[in-house]
């Protein structure tokens, strides 16, 4: 797999392109008409719209994300060295190798494959661990990285299951290069608190399958056993710690201040957790995020900050010397924040 630009990398890491792929928009308004969600919950969210697949399954949106990432990059067979996919939910198969799916589907080489489980963090993690596979090895070029997703019933309920946040479908891809790139990853943090996992796990038993203690997921309910049990404060104080931190050290890493990021880019959640986790705490205008991209879209999972990337890039929204601020939060619990400087 050794290729001749290998001899020479350029020093750090640099992110090459970036892939998206997003089905057609269901307006909340027809939703409402539907009767698939009620007035109340979504207009706390103030989202327009959500993402909705047709047939396409979870892995198939990432293959078409990964695609376009890999044609922006100029990345071939012989420059990728590792493919890291990013899931959520069910990818369309059971038992199955979904980060293999991807590499037979785009480069068809020999590269390590894996696929990691971190919630919605899941994104920014798989940017840190390939990043930090590829300044492990002077010779290792390029890597892959996707995130999606397809949330449906009967397991999920995109309106219901995570008050707060409609969840929708899509897929988004990144490759990292030490080749160079439009951006350098100029910093990346990350942290957990498992002291926190039981606020998504609820009080139901382990069950022997998939849905045998709960169907839809009710992570409202689980949120709800978790704060009677350890108290709001509690809940708060640590989740809070958690974003701040990484914030702080993602910042710090970069030699910058929060003020110096033309672009923070968030989760895409709901306008009121939005407000409440980032916009005031973080002292965040929404102007300086992606919100208004993120409330036609819909909660990607994992995927979030690599689509809300793409639609900087790709709507010509950042400029040479930007920062970007990418921040993530995962149910488990883990924070993850990154920091791209726009060369």
């Amino acid at each position: 797999m050794t290729t001749d630009h290998r001899t020479a990398p350029a020093s750090g890491v640099y992110l090459r392109a970036t892939g998206v792929r997003l089905p057609e928009r269901l307006l909340v308004a027809d939703a409402l008409a539907a009767g698939e969600c009620d007035a109340r919950s979504v207009a706390r969210t103030d989202v327009e719209s959500v993402s909705v697949a047709g047939g396409e399954s979870a892995a198939e949106m990432a293959v078409a994300a990964a695609r376009q990432a890999l044609e922006r990059a100029g990345s071939g067979p012989a420059d990728i060295d590792l493919i890291v996919h990013a899931t959520v939910y069910h990818q369309g198969q059971d038992m199955w190798p979904v980060a293999s799916y991807i590499q037979r589907e785009t480069v068809r080489n020999r590269a390590l494959a894996v696929e990691i489980r971190q919630m919605s963090n899941g994104g920014l993690a798989a940017l840190e661990l390939a990043r930090s596979y590829l300044l492990a090895d002077p010779v290792r070029s390029d890597a892959l990285v996707s995130a999606g997703d397809r949330f449906c019933l009967p397991g999920v309920d995109r309106w219901r299951t995570d008050p707060g946040t409609p969840y929708a479908d899509g897929a988004a891809a990144v490759v990292l290069s030490r080749r160079g790139g439009f951006a350098r990853v100029a910093s990346v943090a990350v942290d957990s608190d498992s002291e926190l996992e039981e606020m998504h796990r609820g009080d139901p038993e382990f069950g022997p399958a998939p849905f045998s203690t709960r169907i839809p997921i009710d992570f409202g309910a689980a949120k709800q056993a978790f704060t009677q049990r350890y108290g709001m404060s509690f809940s708060i104080s640590r989740t809070a710690a958690g974003q701040r931190k990484v914030v702080k050290e993602a910042l710090a890493g970069a030699g910058i201040e929060l003020a110096d990021a033309r672009w923070v880019v968030l989760p895409h959640f709901g306008r009121r957790r939005l407000d409440s986790i980032y916009f005031k705490p973080m002292g965040v205008d929404p102007a300086r995020t992606t919100w208004d991209f993120s409330r036609t879209v819909g909660h990607l999972g994992a995927a979030d900050q690599f689509a809300s990337l793409d639609h900087l890039v790709t709507r010509g929204l950042i400029s040479s010397g930007d920062h970007c601020l990418l921040v993530s939060v995962g149910a488990g619990y883990s924070w993850a924040a990154a920091v791209l400087e726009v060369l």
